[in-house]
């Protein structure tokens, strides 16, 4: 086992990782961060946290290490993970997985962690670019109650929440069920907006009578103003998205569950990307539901 040091690894300051990384730093936790393109890491060293060159260093001064990699293959890469080894010594050391993978793929990496001598914990999140900025995500739990339970109060500068969820994959399979929800509701919205403009509506009016009804939500006023205004600036990004309905697609067809309607979202957010727009915004959708059919 290794001694507890000073230190929270972190790894991964990508859209989401770089803010939340921010946050833990502001709250004054030690850490140290690498991410693959260095450049990225500079906000934080100025925030007062060490730089690791390599995610070996994280290792070697952290016995708990945070993960907010893009996907599987990155994450695999980093940990040097082939055949149920690893690269980096992760005996002694809680592995938190707050990124999105697919559930069979969590539960196997928490089977070779545990195997290895770490442990593991799960701990994707629900919200995206601006409440990560704010430190208000929602952390969906699972894992060994004992780590789980030690994890817990690291995760408060980025969270407002926290919800343990049972065992491994059981954070995972929660996480997509909401993103399920989100982006059927985000697409809904897009495909709103287009019937009310081809139509010739006031998007005002349009603004207003959704702002006044019960359908209104943070997100649904959030992405609304974006596609009026045009801001097709990345908080969710149409890459992400579509990585996520492949994921949820995978995961209903391994389970034998229905889900018309995220096949649908499917389809159009893989046309929103080959139009190019997989670096903006999810509202990037209305594209593609414009130019369906052509």
């Amino acid at each position: 086992m290794v001694a507890e040091p000073a230190k929270i690894g972190f790894l991964g300051l990508g859209l989401m990782g770089e803010p939340m990384a921010w946050n833990l730093a502001r709250a004054g936790t030690p850490l140290i961060v690498w991410n693959r393109t260095a450049a990225r890491c500079a906000p934080l060293r100025s925030a007062g946290a060490a730089v690791a060159r390599q995610p070996a260093e994280v290792f070697q001064q952290s016995s708990t290490v945070i993960l907010m990699l893009a996907d599987e293959q990155a994450i695999d890469s980093v940990l040097g993970r082939r055949d149920g080894k690893f690269g980096v010594a992760v005996d002694g050391h809680t592995i938190v997985q707050m990124g999105t993978t697919s559930p069979s793929y969590s539960k196997n990496l928490g089977a070779d962690i545990a195997a290895a001598g770490g442990r593991y914990v799960e701990a994707p999140v629900s919200g995206s670019r601006a409440p990560a900025e704010a430190g208000q995500l929602v952390a969906i739990l699972a894992g060994d109650p004992t780590a789980v339970a030690q994890v817990r109060p690291l995760l408060a500068p980025m969270c407002r929440d926290t919800v343990f969820c049972g065992s491994v994959p059981n954070a995972l399979v929660m996480k997509l069920s909401i993103n399920l929800f989100l982006i059927t509701m985000v697409t809904g919205l897009a495909e709103a907006v287009n019937f009310a403009r081809q139509h010739g509506l006031d998007m005002d009016h349009f603004t207003a009578v959704h702002d006044a009804g019960p359908m209104a939500s943070d997100v649904s006023r959030i992405k609304l103003r974006k596609i009026v205004a045009g801001d097709y600036s990345a908080q969710a990004a149409a890459d992400d998205v579509l990585k996520n309905s492949r994921l949820i697609f995978e995961a209903a067809r391994e389970s034998g569950v229905n889900s018309p309607l995220l096949d649908a979202c499917y389809a159009l957010f893989d046309r929103t990307v080959s139009l190019g727009n997989g670096k903006s915004d999810m509202i990037a959708v209305l594209e593609a539901i414009h130019r369906a059919g052509s």
